[in-house]
């Protein structure tokens, strides 16, 4: 029996796919978050953001947000898989559905990355703090 990986060119276009940004550091994550930044600012938020109040956040220094980071990461890494023609006719609609609803939803929730940010401003966030593991209580 085949399988996808085993057709030829399937397993260069896997480990050819860009790398998910929270592991990439230095000069790779800078240029990724630099063409990140420029599909958020040419297409996702011109076609898909909608106003900004305090049930629908947006931080406009998104990329301070890690979370917002990697979720907008993977949303884009999906787009440029599901918009791809080899995706086929439904592609897109997989897209919407399956990958930017629920991104946005997380992304704009009251209680998501964006909480505290109102238009405008950034506010920082603090992560939850956490005991190092194998330490008694």
């Amino acid at each position: 029996m085949t399988t996808a990986v085993d057709q030829p060119g399937v397993e260069e276009a896997v480990s050819a796919s860009p790398p998910f940004i929270l592991y990439l550091d230095g000069a790779e994550y800078a240029e990724e978050m630099h063409s990140l930044a420029v599909w958020v600012g040419d297409l996702l938020l011109p076609v898909y953001g909608r106003e900004v109040s305090s049930q629908q956040p947006w931080c406009p220094r998104w990329w301070e947000h890690l979370e917002a980071v990697a979720r907008l990461h993977a949303l884009w890494l999906a787009w440029q898989e599901l918009t791809d023609p080899s995706a086929g006719l439904s592609g897109p609609a997989v897209w919407h559905r399956d990958h930017l609803g629920p991104v946005l939803a997380e992304l704009r929730s009251p209680a998501g990355p964006f909480a505290g940010c109102k238009a405008g401003s950034h506010r920082a966030k603090q992560p939850p703090a956490a005991e190092p593991y194998g330490t008694d209580p």
